[in-house]
């Protein structure tokens, strides 16, 4: 292929002989007439040499040559300067400004032949190298891209693969070994998988290893000895920021060691344990690309030990709500049978007053028993769900005691246990509930009871600490708690007493209660044992306050009226539980009381026309009319707005009791009433008036 050569001169005719010269070359000739003519066709064209006069007007050759070599393209074109007045001064010169060659006019054409076929063929030599030098390279990127490609491919198939083993099952060991096993040996030559064990006491971790013949070794359990050391920091490190930072805050790489890549394992923003790939000096340390694979793998096993988690924790919910309601059948059935064969006791004919006060008296503690059931439901319900409200006010810390102490008296003396107290006589306050503190507390000397073999020792001490909180401790000689079990004790449904017999009872959810209620008190709950048959020590840490000036104690409400008066008292029951209703009538005609009762909203409200009551005992849970439109309809009644309104109902929670208020109630009471503290509330109003 011709290539360009470019003569340059101010002259026509020699132009037109350096043409004639040049023609049986075969190159195409390119001529320019001055210097600026000449910079054009340069920028234009590639040229494989350049003849250029010396001589010529307003841009001489040697200012051509500088200002031809300033462009990048043109650097290292060949130039051959053509003049007929040559000096030293003047060659030299014309080097300086990039000429490769002089040639003094006139020309001998051979020469001038000679000299521009060189330059030519070095200029197809030089182009041809350059053209293999780019097809080289592009050979190159191609087999770049290609292996790329292939790596790619590899790479989504291994993930492909991955994401349908992983998805595959969801038992969470089974999904723990698969985690560790796709890393090995695509990835790396052994890997190590480390998570909370789930049960939630301690952590564990599996390995998968290659052997000699490429096969997956596993090892589970793996002794934490056994773990390459930068796994361990990094487990340790890892396990301390799940309990210390908010979910997210966790990078998910955690560290590379060149042969050893390290992945935090997250879903839903929480750090759910630790992968780690390990490869063996021959195979080199990880590139950016399968660190990226790796971080992948690490994000879809994640999800999928989360995901086999929360079976697991579903299962175990399943488990427990099941457990849950076998506990609570036979709890609801001791006291039940005890009452049933007392009323049959009652039945019977010749029944002497000692036999009738025994029935009666196990039926009263029986009942009792039954309420307790249904409180501790109703308190872990409420908890649960954030609508206890506590009244808090400065309490002195030795009436709570007393009132825990009062309430547990009779359990401890059941058992025949030995009680030490020990309480110091200067005052202490805390900010609280003084009834829930004391819920509290009696919980806990209660248990402590129930789980100390008959005859047993029950420690309890209240301290100030030098911290300024206040510490209540509860401490047994009983059963004891097994280590495993010290973590799970405040969850719901949870009992260290899984016997068959069942012999301490409860529904395990007296701790959860008691911890929720000291966590509303800013406060916490400890626990300590030293293992099975070596007793057991909650503690109760407090924030310590100063006290109030005492008020004034109040008048307790006693229901002291006159047989006349509760006769002249008008009063009527509202219950279409006709047992509920007609027991009640009776009890308060007992107490001299004329009661009218009703079995309906509308038959109650019929009724008040005529009756005029001034208290009515009134169910929340009526067919058709309810209590609260039978309320709002006697206080929208000229002849019954003034009477009082006493709720009696099933429905204890505190939005039942806004309800109430609402609807237009005076007193709120949740079934079954402590029948003293009714007849308080009515002796209370006849007192007042309407």
């Amino acid at each position: 292929m011709p290539t360009n050569i470019l003569v340059v001169d101010d002259l026509p005719q020699k132009l037109l002989v350096y043409r004639a010269m040049l023609e049986e070359l075969g190159q195409n000739i390119i001529e320019a007439r001055s210097g600026e003519e000449a910079l054009k066709q340069v920028l234009r064209y590639d040229f494989s040499v350049i003849l250029l006069d010396v001589n010529m007007p307003a841009l001489d050759g040697f200012e051509t040559a500088r200002l031809i070599r300033n462009r990048k393209r043109s650097t290292h074109t060949p130039i051959i300067f053509i003049t007929a007045f040559a000096d030293e001064v003047r060659t030299m010169e014309g080097y300086a400004h990039g000429a490769v060659d002089f040639m003094m006019a006139p020309v001998v054409p051979e020469i001038l032949r000679a000299k521009i076929r060189v330059f030519v063929e070095l200029f197809r030599l030089n182009r041809q190298v350059m053209r293999q030098a780019e097809e080289q390279i592009a050979l190159a990127d191609e087999r770049t891209k290609r292996l790329a490609a292939e790596e790619a491919n590899r790479n989504l198939s291994f993930l492909a693969t991955s994401g349908a083993v992983l998805g595959k099952s969801l038992d969470f060991a089974a999904t723990l070994q698969d985690v560790a096993r796709l890393g090995v040996p695509y990835l790396a030559d052994s890997a190590y998988v480390a998570v909370p064990a789930i049960d939630g006491i301690g952590w564990t971790a599996v390995a998968a290893r290659k052997n000699d013949a490429d096969q997956v070794m596993f090892e589970k359990d793996v002794a934490r000895q056994a773990l390459p050391e930068h796994l361990s920091t990094a487990i340790d490190r890892i396990f301390a920021q799940r309990d210390l930072k908010r979910p997210g805050e966790v990078d998910p790489a955690i560290e590379s060691t060149g042969l050893m890549l390290i992945q935090a394992l997250q879903a839903r923003g929480q750090t759910i344990g630790v992968l780690a790939l390990k490869r063996d000096t021959p195979r080199g340390p990880f590139t950016p690309t399968e660190e990226d694979v790796a971080e992948t793998l690490a994000s879809r096993g994640a999800v999928a030990l989360d995901n086999a988690q929360l079976y697991w924790n579903l299962r175990e919910a399943d488990r427990q709500r099941n457990e849950f309601l076998s506990m609570l059948a036979h709890e609801l059935r001791n006291p039940l049978a005890p009452i049933r064969n007392s009323v049959e006791i009652l039945r019977s004919e010749g029944l002497n007053a000692a036999d009738l006060a025994r029935s009666r008296d196990m039926i009263g503690r029986q009942v009792d028993q039954l309420i307790r059931l249904v409180d501790d439901l109703l308190d872990a319900s409420r908890i649960t769900q954030g609508k206890i409200r506590l009244k808090l006010q400065p309490v002195d810390v030795a009436v709570v005691v007393e009132h825990a102490l009062e309430a547990s008296r009779p359990e401890i003396e059941a058992r025949r246990h030995r009680f030490h107290v020990d309480v110091p006589s200067a005052p202490l306050h805390v900010m609280g509930d003084a009834t829930r503190l004391a819920q509290v507390l009696t919980n806990l000397i209660n248990n402590a009871a129930k789980y100390t073999p008959t005859e047993g020792e029950i420690w309890f001490r209240v301290r100030a600490a030098d911290d300024g909180s206040i510490v209540m401790s509860v401490r047994d000689s009983g059963i004891g708690i097994p280590q495993e079990m010290l973590n799970r004790v405040f969850d719901l449904f949870i009992q260290v007493d899984r016997t068959l017999d069942r012999s301490v009872g409860g529904l395990g959810i007296g701790l959860t209660v008691v911890r929720r209620l000291v966590e509303m008190h800013n406060g916490r709950v400890e626990v300590r044992s030293a293992g099975i048959g070596k007793g057991s020590e909650f503690t109760i840490l407090l924030p310590k306050c100063e006290p109030v000036a005492a008020n004034p104690a109040p008048v307790p409400e006693q229901a002291n009226g006159t047989k006349t008066e509760s006769a002249s008292c008008r009063l009527l029951i509202v219950d279409d539980n006709r047992d509920s209703a007609d027991s009640l009538g009776l009890l308060l005609t007992l107490s001299g009381y004329s009661p009218q009762i009703a079995y309906d909203g509308h038959a109650a409200v019929a009724l008040a026309k005529t009756l005029r009551p001034d208290v009515v005992l009134l169910d929340i849970g009526l067919p058709g009319l309810n209590g609260y439109e039978v309320a709002r309809r006697l206080r929208a009644d000229v002849d019954t707005k003034a009477a009082c309104l006493i709720a009696i109902t099933g429905y204890g929670q505190d939005e039942n009791g806004r309800l109430a208020q609402q609807a237009g109630f005076d007193r709120h009471f949740v079934k079954p009433v402590v029948f003293d503290e009714l007849l308080a509330a009515i002796s209370k109003w006849k007192l007042a008036g309407p």
